[in-house]
């Protein structure tokens, strides 16, 4: 990058800061992707003179909105919810609805320019969106999350659509969730039609939708390893997290021949240097999906097994990660002690798990690297499947559906080598730059073919 270009660079992150202050999580995705986007860009005079990459960045609208329920004691309880439409340039706004604690303006403004990205990746017709609610599922009886559910829903019913914005699940946000903001959906505007995603067979839900983010991380990890000749069998692998992504990233890696030594929470991390079979993966399902339980209990059972307190899987000598808890799970000390155990390649399974300083760390040491927008973008892919179905009134089978993943990954994987080749210092293919500028491209040609809207 040029002198010139730098300082034009540090120009727009002032006005992004300016017009954002305080959203620290934004900012950070916005300066990740115009790093890369302003190099390729600085020839190319339509996107700097229809200010293409100003107007990505700035949401198309947010919706901010009360949300009022009675718990089961009869205490009246208030949350704020929220829906980020940030760009529909190449289809409905589509992207999930987080229930958490940690949930802010920021964070979902963060998802929402990031998830347009990863949809434009997926070579769907979906644009980017996301929402949720500071709502804690975690404690609360199904009762308590139905009214919840039904009450948000009565906010948001008005703002989305199968044409113009189609939610989905996220973290604090699955089948149960999704059932009750349907069938809620349903009973406001007497449609049965495809506004939300994730949802159960019985009504219109896809399958392999569940295992779909953390099977295309591990796709999309097998894709990388093979430009090398190596694959995942015979490695080692730790995980982090131990929801949806990380039990099926978990799951995956064991049939294609490899060793799954972590999985963790926010509370600590699980090590069995004998590796995780299906039988140790389904008991990680049934504790923390059903029982709600915790990860220690799970020394009880397997044996050499071990509970970590208080730390990251990062400091377990492994071949390959892949960071599937939250954002900025990691940052510039677990990266370095992924790179200095002998880790030669990382996939990211949840959205910007990995912080910049982190993501240098991976640049610099020349390893094979895969943002999450990349990686991790089979759930939406799987979610796009989902909306074609419903508007066809078809199922496809689980055989098709898996079909369509691979290819999907596939695909995405090239793509960021086609934009990525020889970018990194090594020669080596910079698939962060490759993932950010085609995601950029696809949506930026949109928005000049559409003039000033």
């Amino acid at each position: 990058m040029s002198v010139a270009d730098h300082v034009d660079l540090e120009q727009f992150m002032a006005g992004v800061e300016k017009r954002n202050p305080g959203e620290t999580e934004f900012i950070q995705a916005v300066r990740e992707v115009s790093e890369d986007v302003f190099e390729y860009i600085a020839d190319k005079e339509q996107y700097h003179h229809h200010q293409i990459l100003r107007r990505i960045a700035e949401p198309d609208r947010i919706v901010s909105f009360r949300v009022c329920w009675e718990d089961d004691n009869g205490n009246i309880r208030v949350q704020r919810g929220y829906r980020v439409q940030n760009n529909n340039a190449i289809g409905p706004y589509k992207g999930g609805l987080r229930f958490h604690p940690s949930v802010t303006q920021s964070i979902l403004k963060f998802l929402a320019f990031e998830q347009t990205f990863k949809n434009s990746l997926t070579g769907l017709p979906m644009g980017g969106g996301k929402g949720g609610s500071n709502f804690n599922p975690k404690g609360k009886s199904d009762n308590e999350i139905m009214r919840f559910c039904q009450s948000f829903m009565t906010e948001l019913y008005r703002h989305v659509g199968e044409d113009t914005d189609v939610p989905a699940g996220d973290i604090g946000v699955g089948a149960r969730e999704i059932g009750y903001m349907f069938g809620q959906y349903k009973r406001i505007t007497n449609r049965f039609t495809g506004v939300l995603t994730g949802k159960g067979l019985e009504y219109g839900g896809s399958l392999v939708r569940t295992e779909a983010t953390g099977y295309g991380a591990v796709y999309f990890l097998q894709n990388m390893l093979e430009t090398k000749g190596e694959s995942i069998s015979g490695k080692s692998a730790v995980i982090s997290g131990s929801g949806n992504v990380a039990t099926h990233a978990a799951e995956k890696i064991h049939q294609l021949g490899g060793k799954v030594l972590t999985v963790s929470d926010s509370k600590g991390y699980l090590h069995d240097p004998a590796g995780m079979d299906q039988e140790k993966i389904d008991w990680i399902k049934r504790q923390k999906g059903v029982v709600r339980g915790s990860l220690a209990e799970y020394t009880d059972v397997f044996a050499g097994s071990s509970w970590n307190p208080g730390k990251t899987p990062w400091e377990v000598a492994c071949d390959l990660a892949l960071p599937c808890a939250t954002q900025n799970e990691m940052d510039k000390t677990g990266a370095e002690l992924l790179v200095g155990n002998g880790c030669i390649a990382v996939s990211e399974g949840a959205n910007m798990p990995v912080n910049l300083e982190g993501v240098k760390v991976f640049k610099t040491a020349g390893i094979l690297y895969a943002p999450g927008k990349a990686s991790n973008a089979g759930g939406v892919a799987v979610s796009g499947l989902e909306m074609s179905q419903n508007s066809g009134r078809i199922s496809w089978s689980e055989d098709q559906l898996q079909e369509h993943l691979k290819t999907i990954m596939k695909d995405i994987h090239d793509t960021c080598v086609e934009y990525g080749a020889g970018r990194l210092p090594n020669g080596e293919c910079d698939y962060v730059k490759g993932a950010n500028i085609a995601g950029f491209v696809k949506v930026a040609n949109a928005m000049l073919a559409f003039g000033v809207v």
